[in-house]
């Protein structure tokens, strides 16, 4: 199942005035943002509803083509055992298998970027 999607925007701030307001009728607010230093990469707005963002845009920080998804993982073993699959088949690391508090405490993500540069994240939201 996927958990989430986003992509690189040129302008964050613009970006995410016109998300505010185009998915606003569509019951999709902005639920919270990440700086660049907690990223280690670029700043992100998740936009989502009932507490969870399902949709990112965020600025070039990110060393992707742009396109993001994540994957939903039903345990943190399955996080890693994606990452370590991912790797095998040619991808190359874009975050080892870790805990991503700056998104909430239980978030266990890895990131990998396929063979064109895209964002491939698999995650596990409950806790260990």
């Amino acid at each position: 199942m996927i958990d989430h999607t986003g992509f690189a925007v040129s302008d964050l701030r613009r970006s995410k005035a016109f998300y505010l307001a185009a998915l606003r009728p569509l019951g999709i607010e902005l639920i919270m943002e990440v700086t660049a230093a907690q990223t280690g990469a670029g700043a992100h707005a998740g936009f989502g509803a009932a507490h969870k963002p399902f949709f990112w845009v965020g600025d070039h920080g990110s060393p992707s083509s742009g396109i993001h998804i994540a994957f939903t993982a039903e345990s943190r073993a399955q996080v890693d055992e994606f990452y370590h699959a991912a790797l095998k088949a040619g991808g190359k690391d874009n975050g080892k298998p870790g805990l991503r508090p700056h998104y909430h405490e239980s978030y266990y993500g890895a990131f990998v970027l396929d063979p064109d540069g895209n964002n491939v994240e698999a995650v596990c939201h409950k806790p260990a």
